[in-house]
Parts: C-alpha cells; sequence; structure tokens
C-alpha cells in the first residue's frame, strides 16, 4: 500500500503540485455572502488558514489573517483581517451539515479563539485520522507525498498575509493547502 513515511529528501525529489481550480479572493461581506452560499452546496470542503508571521520576542502573535475553504474545484480566500469574523461565517463554521477537513486543527482554533467565539462542528482533523491507515507523517507536505507522488512548496508560508493585495503566489500556496487536506481525505476514504 503506502509507505508510512517520507524524507524531506525524498520529498524535495517530487514534482510540484499546482491548484488547478479557481480561486476567489474574498474581500467584503457581500463577497462573502456569495462564498457561503456556494460552499454551503457541499457537503465536505478543505479548510486552512495562515496567519502573519510575527518575528518579534515577546509579542504574542497576530490574528488569522486569511482562512481558505475549498471545495474540488473553486478555493475561496477569506481576507479575514479585511472582513472580521461576521456571524454568518461563525455559524458556517459550526454548520454540521458541511464536514470540513484540515490539519493542525487545534492550532487554527487556538488562534481564532483568541479574537471570535467559534463552537466549531464537523470538522476532521488530518493529523488525527492519517494514522489509521498507516502513515506516520503529520504534515500536510509529506502526507500529501506520500498519497499522491507530488510535492506542495511552502515557500510562502512565512510571507505576510496581512498585505493590501495577495500576491499569486500567496493565493496558489492558500488554495493549495486547503484542496490538498480536501484531497487527502477524499483518497483516504477509497482505500
Amino acid at each position: 500500500m503506502y509507505k508510512p513515511t517520507i524524507t524531506k529528501e525524498e520529498v524535495a525529489l517530487l514534482p510540484k503540485e499546482i491548484f488547478g481550480g479557481k480561486i476567489t479572493i474574498v474581500n467584503t461581506l457581500d463577497e462573502l455572502n456569495s462564498a457561503l452560499k456556494k460552499l454551503k452546496k457541499h457537503y465536505i470542503i478543505g479548510f486552512d488558514t495562515e496567519t502573519k508571521p510575527c518575528f518579534t520576542k515577546g509579542n504574542n502573535g497576530n490574528g488569522v489573517a486569511l482562512m481558505q475553504l475549498s471545495t474540488e474545484k473553486e478555493c475561496f480566500l477569506l481576507r479575514l483581517n479585511k472582513i472580521g469574523f461576521p456571524e454568518n461565517l461563525t455559524e458556517f463554521i459550526a454548520n454540521p451539515t458541511v464536514k470540513k477537513i484540515g490539519i493542525s486543527l487545534k492550532d487554527d482554533f487556538h488562534v481564532l479563539r483568541k479574537n471570535h467565539e467559534l463552537k466549531p462542528n464537523a470538522f476532521v482533523d488530518l493529523q488525527t485520522t492519517i494514522s489509521d491507515y498507516g502513515i506516520e507523517e503529520k504534515s500536510l507536505q509529506k502526507i500529501y507525498a506520500i498519497l499522491f507522488e507530488k510535492r506542495i512548496s511552502k515557500s510562502q508560508r512565512l510571507s505576510n498575509w496581512e498585505a493590501d493585495a495577495l500576491s499569486p503566489a500567496q493565493q496558489e500556496y492558500a488554495a493549495l493547502d486547503a484542496w490538498a487536506c480536501l484531497q487527502i481525505f477524499l483518497k483516504i476514504q477509497n482505500l
């Protein structure tokens, strides 16, 4: 079946994965309403967040700047630093009818809960389920490499997610992370 581990060197040799779907940036509440209407039509989506890195000693860190919600064909990049965390997004996070797939969700929720009261529902953390399939790795990049034999670039991870505009590289990185979580879940469901 699949090997349980993979080295960084092996991952580096794999071809780079590219998100081939549509990327929709959500900067306004109207855009959020439209995005959530589309997302509610899906029973399962990928989930991730990005936070502007903090390199100052003693700083508690920044809040979540971006939330990514991905279907198989479209990823919505919610600019939380611009739209905040409105009630309809809180309700979507608590929606039991849409399964949300992510990785290391405890970290995402910890940062989100600093500024928002959340009751996440119907979330699946790949870190807690992947070992059931014989895979010992816990990082998105390595799990994806094992299952799909492709590499997810992490070059944008420490970029400024609160920038006025997200660069094409940031958009691709952010969309790919949420979409990859969904792809992993769909793949292991068929094992």
